[in-house]
């Protein structure tokens, strides 16, 4: 891993944030400032949510968001979700992103957590193997999803 400072996301991160998202979908443009600052603010302070990030030089080149969520199943120990995994296009094949996996997993354990669970839309051979990689176990489950119409 490169020179990056592994730590918990800012209020002061938003703009940063945005910026690294779109390294993650390049065709989605960033929420407005008047939908992204409460979306952010919440995420911030929910108690649910941590956003990680890896930082270079000022620059956040790797993050993700583990969700706990609490649960009266399995002892009532919770467990946890990864969402929004993305490396700068520039800082990609360097441990960032394995680095930011492997901090959200720590803290879903050190929180009781059973289990975690990441879902990708890549079917990129590649994207799978960086999560075999990190951990995680391709095809333990059936994974669905429905969307907004």
């Amino acid at each position: 891993m490169t020179d990056a400072v592994l730590r918990l996301a800012r209020a002061d991160d938003l703009a940063g944030i945005q910026a690294l998202y779109l390294h993650l979908n390049a065709e989605d443009p960033p929420a407005e400032a008047d939908e992204a600052g409460p979306a952010w603010d919440s995420l911030l302070n929910s108690g649910l949510t941590t956003v990680l990030v890896a930082e270079i030089g000022g620059l956040l080149a790797a993050s993700c968001t583990l969700v706990v969520i609490p649960n009266i199943s399995r002892g009532a120990k919770p467990y946890a979700l990864i969402e929004n995994v993305v490396t700068h296009a520039d800082h990609r094949r360097t441990g960032l992103g394995h680095a930011v996996l492997a901090a959200a997993l720590d803290r879903a354990w050190d929180a009781g957590c059973y289990k975690v669970m990441l879902a990708t839309g890549s079917k990129q051979e590649g994207t799978l193997r960086f999560y075999e990689g990190a951990g995680f176990e391709r095809g333990g489950k059936t994974f669905f999803q429905i969307r907004r119409p």
